[in-house]
């Protein structure tokens, strides 16, 4: 059929057939804001768009951010996430374990200078350590994930203390607590000595084993870490506590189950031939 039919067929104009695009030459748009772009790095498209109008250049401002867009000159607008007003509370002293536990997050790097995270885990009644879990990321399903696993074989608390972080504000976070039943405290940006008792035990997880030592792997420092939180909990004396260690304090003034009792890492405890004795580990990494 002829082509008057074919458009006829189609339904479209044959001057639309025959329409060729003249694309007007963009290479002096291009050098102007490629001239721009290095030697104003943090200039975002009006700015640059403002200076080269002032330069007597009257391109339509559709047609730079255009040309602006396609080499990938735009720069991300990275917003933070509207936090809803936080309360300041007073921190107050549990009178009894599972009330209030705190956690947070550690960051350091291993001999190979890959990045690593830490969540530590607390009891606020006693001091004592729950979990301390190493990986590369931390993300919100992995916190509910070592939440669960320490609810488990601990039981449930009242409430949970934590920062901000983009991990624990998460829908996810949230649905759990309302599914568990559990009250979710968060302190007030950029207010860590609302949330001591945690910042206090980094501090010595930090000096105790990130300072101390080098690790080679993930796998070395969760050993190390699960060592050195039995320790923590049965052997070393906490002046906060009487000089008590927190097994000592929970089992003298707590009020936990039987099966709870003394059920500290239990992978640890119930494991007579691991031979991951506090000394002989801090000799084994030292060397």
């Amino acid at each position: 059929m002829s082509l008057r039919q074919a458009c006829i067929l189609f339904s479209i104009s044959t001057s639309v057939f025959y329409y060729r695009a003249k694309r007007k030459d963009d290479h002096e748009i291009i050098d102007q804001l490629s001239a721009l772009a290095e030697a104003h790095r943090t200039w975002g498209f009006w700015m640059m768009y403002h200076r080269i109008r002032k330069l007597q250049y009257m391109w339509n401002h559709k047609r730079v951010y255009r040309v602006y867009t396609l080499m990938r000159l735009n720069m991300r607008n990275k917003r933070k996430k509207r936090l809803p007003a936080r309360v300041k509370a007073p921190l107050l002293c549990p009178i009894y374990p599972n009330v209030t536990w705190s956690l947070d997050f550690m960051h350091d790097t291993l001999a190979s200078g890959k990045t690593l995270r830490t969540l530590n885990i607390i009891d606020d009644f006693n001091r004592e350590v729950l979990s301390i879990a190493v990986d590369t990321s931390l993300p919100s399903q992995r916190v509910i994930r070592e939440l669960e696993t320490v609810v488990d074989w601990r039981g449930k608390p009242d409430a949970i203390r934590s920062d901000n972080g983009p991990e624990f504000i998460s829908n996810a976070i949230s649905e759990w607590c309302s599914l568990k039943d559990i009250k979710w405290n968060y302190i007030q940006p950029g207010k860590p000595t609302q949330n001591s008792l945690i910042e206090r035990f980094n501090r010595t997880f930090r000096q105790d084993v990130l300072n101390s030592y080098r690790f080679e792997s993930l796998s070395e420092l969760r050993k190390y870490a699960q060592a050195w939180a039995w320790m923590y909990n049965n052997e070393r004396p906490h002046a906060a506590l009487g000089y008590l260690t927190p097994v000592e304090f929970v089992l003298k003034y707590g009020k936990l189950p039987a099966k709870q009792q003394g059920n500290q890492f239990p992978t640890l405890q119930q494991d007579n031939n691991s031979n991951l004795e506090w000394n002989s580990l801090v000799l084994n990494v030292a060397s």
